[in-house]
């Protein structure tokens, strides 16, 4: 059971279905907590020799999550502004582009993103759970299960979690495993 003040804690004791979107939700949490209520120049701190900045995470997670619960999941076109891209030409457009984008327009991305990501993977569960057979395929013609999509979802936030963590220790000192209970966002898109 999740508390009201920790609602991204996963559960005690559970199906795994609801220990992998714990996790997830966990990941989601910790990172968007990680990245809340900076300004632009905070959004774009760097640390060593790395282009990552957290105002890049934001952007490419976001992306992340659209390719994961549409073309990957069933096929359909990614959604705008990941369609009008030329990934070919500019593969990490999400993460440079970023530097151009306001504030509010980055929390609203990965806000509404994640908000339709949430609303897919429930109906997807619903309708053939974490075995069902994903649109996306290997060369080889397997197909991935929904599993497999929430386990990549999961360690592709597990991976900017963690760039997350130097980051905003970089920007203000902000150091934790998890956000303290009762957190909300305080910035919003």
């Amino acid at each position: 059971m999740t508390s009201s003040e920790t609602p991204w804690e996963p559960p005690i004791a559970g199906t795994e279905a609801e220990h992998l979107l714990g996790a997830l939700e966990r990941l989601r949490a910790t990172f968007r907590w990680k990245a809340d209520d900076l300004d632009s120049a905070g959004l774009q701190v760097r640390v060593g020799a790395s282009a990552l900045t957290l105002g890049g995470l934001l952007k490419h997670l976001a992306r992340t999550e659209d390719d994961m619960f549409t073309r990957k999941l069933s096929g359909a076109p990614v959604s705008p502004p990941w369609d009008a891209v030329d990934w070919r030409a500019h593969p990490d457009w999400d993460f440079e582009s970023a530097a151009d984008d306001a504030p509010e327009a980055l929390y609203a991305i990965w806000d509404d993103t994640v908000a339709r990501s949430r609303a897919t993977l429930d109906a997807a569960l619903a309708d053939g759970g974490l075995d069902q057979l994903v649109h996306l395929a290997w060369p080889d013609g397997r197909r991935l299960s929904l599993r497999r999509l929430v386990c990549d979802l999961i360690e592709e936030y597990g991976r900017h979690t963690g760039h997350a963590d130097l980051l905003r220790e970089a920007v203000d000192g902000r150091v934790g495993e998890d956000p303290p209970p009762g957190w909300r966002p305080r910035s919003a898109g």
